[in-house]
């Protein structure tokens, strides 16, 4: 059945703006796109602009209500032990009722698709019941991969009824120094989708080279350093390619940068996360220069504080013009098409999603200008990402179905739920150093 949705602006991102637009659906897909005066109004929007949905090209929604957690600890190793021991304080219907706030607050951020690291799979249930289109790429860790890849089979057969065209499963062998190099070939082996973490902190890169920095007192729980770096380790061993995703890339030497535009690895830049914990600015500007395909991830609100996609666009935006030192570094503009096609190409769908195009899926959201202090007929894309927010956004659709209204939609339960989650996660807590 054919549907039309309109609003004083249609941003295609893939062509101009179009004032007065419309989108036209039908089966799931985006029919047609143009001005109301050719579509009709249809369902029209007053005071709105038509988007793409987002792309969350990396995102943690099994860590939902895991924000301030160890906010300000000096050092990210710490960080990451106060997180794993909270993790292991509850159970799998606790994971269940987190991922569904995750999936929930995305698509009220008028995301329609993530690319999800789940410890596990909880976020392949949570993203299959509420409609968020998702590769859920499940989490593998250790130097045996024999071992490693059995436990990964189990929770993709555990969460077997929640595969499907939507959510679609893929592995992510953590990061160079929690899986060892025939962990990354096994996982390269199953022809599924790759995501990994790649050169996230400066601590992570000494250690890596030579055993030495912060990490050290840790190395009893890593795999043994590899004498060079996460990516050119992976690249001299042939696993860098157009199926794997490269979270945060924080600290890159030129040489690096080169190395993945060349093999056409996606990159998902989380300006939030790596400032919050002290990490550093991603050299966004460098890695597009080489044509590299990045694109947009909220990390988790572990690190970043929320699933906010409107507050990342603006620290993408501004975090570019502060490490060039230009304001005409990245436009608003720029932003919405990373966060938007550049994270569909990051994650290899933009021949299905990322820009409002005859034949894409129809992944749309619907987000309101009214009473908005920046103009969208000066500038529509600026009204979207400084002046964006989740309380803006009126209507998200994932294949033409709608699955988030703001007016509409129940969260008292999913909160309640989630919250009690939380609560036993703090039960007892302490910062224990995992030291031997």
């Amino acid at each position: 059945m054919r549907k039309v949705i309109s609003a004083d602006w249609v941003l295609p991102v893939s062509s101009p703006p179009i004032e007065h637009g419309a989108v036209a659906l039908e089966d799931g897909r985006i029919a047609a796109v143009g001005t109301r005066e050719e579509l009709g109004s249809g369902e029209n929007h007053a005071d709105a602009v038509i988007v793409p949905g987002f792309v969350n090209a990396h995102s943690h929604l099994e860590y939902a209500v895991y924000a301030g957690f160890g906010d300000g600890l000096a050092d990210f190793a710490d960080w990451i032990s106060l997180h794993t021991q909270r993790k292991g304080r509850i159970g799998w219907d606790e994971f269940v009722a987190i991922a569904h706030v995750g999936a929930a607050e995305s698509l009220g951020s008028g995301v329609t698709t993530v690319g999800d690291c789940s410890y596990g799979g909880a976020a392949a249930v949570a993203c299959a019941e509420l409609g968020l289109r998702a590769i859920v790429y499940l989490e593998v860790f250790g130097s045996d991969p024999d071992a490693s890849l059995a436990r990964m089979d189990a929770t993709r057969a555990r969460v077997a009824g929640a595969w499907s065209d939507l959510v679609r499963p893929g592995v992510s062998p953590h990061a160079p120094f929690t899986a060892s190099l025939e962990v990354y070939r096994a996982c390269a082996e199953l022809g599924l989708p790759v995501a990994t973490h790649i050169s996230e902190s400066r601590s992570e890169v000494a250690y890596l080279r030579d055993g030495g920095g912060p990490w050290s007192p840790y190395r009893h729980l890593l795999v043994p350093p590899a004498g060079t770096t996460g990516t050119r380790l992976l690249a001299e061993h042939g696993l860098l390619d157009s199926s794997v995703v490269a979270a945060h890339c924080t600290v890159l030497d030129p040489d690096e940068i080169r190395l993945l535009a060349d093999h056409g690895t996606g990159v998902a830049h989380c300006p939030r996360s790596n400032a919050a914990l002290g990490c550093g600015v991603a050299p966004l500007l460098d890695l597009q220069a080489a044509g590299a395909r990045v694109g947009i991830g909220t990390d988790s609100p572990a690190s970043a504080p929320s699933f906010d996609f409107f507050d990342e666009l603006r620290w993408v935006t501004l975090s570019a013009r502060a490490r060039a030192g230009r304001p005409d570094a990245l436009s608003a503009a720029q932003a919405l098409e990373l966060g938007t096609l550049g994270s569909a190409r990051a994650l290899g769908l933009d021949g299905e999603i990322g820009s409002l195009v005859a034949g894409k899926r129809a992944d749309i959201a619907v987000i309101s200008l009214d009473g908005s202090p920046y103009l969208p007929w000066e500038e529509p894309a600026a009204a979207v990402v400084f002046g964006g927010s989740p309380d803006r956004v009126l209507t998200t659709l994932v294949g033409g179905e709608v699955r988030y209204e703001r007016d509409t939609f129940e969260w008292h339960e999913l909160r309640r739920n989630a919250a009690k989650a939380r609560r036993r996660m703090l039960r007892e807590d302490r910062r224990v150093p995992l030291r031997p």
